[in-house]
């Protein structure tokens, strides 16, 4: 039976007045240890919704969900009791332009597993396995102590999602990871996904349409902070229900 990581119910969002929506009844349900794409044009609410299963919209002043619920594996994050550190453990994020600490390999993906008073065996053994998991391991294991910005751009991006995995989230979130890297880089950020598919539930935010259709099992179409269709990947890009599905994947808009 499959399994709910994310589920969305209802949802209205707003960076400023409830006259202007960025979300508009958003109904959605993610299923767990699956990847799942958020494609549509710029502006279109992507962004804005990912940043809601992490509660990182908090930071924007006026932001907030006028209606509805967001349950993140089975329980409302938006409660006023929810520990937003802890939630944040649980569901980690990537963002478009990999963002490595001013300090060294080693210290970037350790960083939060500090934050939890972790003794240096452990933190010792993570790092080794984070990241041997995104395939940085043999390119820079004797390099730990460098500074991580020295990094190419592909490989801070790997390191960020090491560091992410670090701390054994249940749920990875990638705000257009590969918008910045070349095509070799996001072809690595790509098998990496594969290969975290088996852990993880992961949901991606792509402009690239070819993207989503390599890397997702279930596709999500928003345009003017509304769901347009969701559903297998396969059937989204072959068959979609919609007109303004079709429109959108063959060009016509966006």
């Amino acid at each position: 039976m499959e399994s709910s990581a994310i589920q969305v119910k209802g949802v209205d969002f707003t960076y400023d007045s409830e006259e202007n929506l960025a979300l508009k009844k958003i109904n959605l349900d993610i299923l767990a240890k699956e990847v799942t794409a958020f494609i549509g044009p710029s502006g279109c609410g992507k962004s804005t919704l990912i940043r809601c299963f992490n509660r990182m919209n908090d930071v924007v002043a006026g932001a907030r969900i006028v209606s509805g619920n967001i349950y993140v594996l089975q329980e409302d994050i938006n409660q006023p009791e929810i520990d937003v550190v802890d939630l944040r453990r649980r569901v980690g994020m990537v963002f478009q332009k990999s963002n490595p600490f001013p300090k060294s390999i080693y210290e970037n993906v350790a960083y939060g597993l500090r934050l939890f008073g972790e003794n240096k065996d452990f933190l010792d053994e993570k790092v080794y396995q984070s990241l041997k998991e995104v395939g940085l391991w043999k390119e820079i294991k004797d390099n730990l102590e460098k500074n991580a910005l020295y990094l190419s751009g592909g490989q801070q991006q790997r390191l960020c999602i090491a560091r992410a995995i670090a701390i054994s989230p249940k749920i990875i979130l990638m705000d257009e990871p590969c918008s910045a890297l070349d095509p070799i880089a996001t072809a690595k950020i790509e098998e990496l996904i594969f290969q975290l598919r088996e852990k993880f539930t992961i949901v991606i935010v792509t402009h690239n349409l070819q993207q989503a259709m390599r890397v997702s099992d279930f596709t999500a179409f928003l345009n003017e902070g509304q769901l347009i269709e969701y559903g297998k990947t396969s059937e989204i890009f072959s068959k979609p229900k919609k007109d303004e599905t079709e429109a959108y994947i063959s060009g016509k808009f966006g």
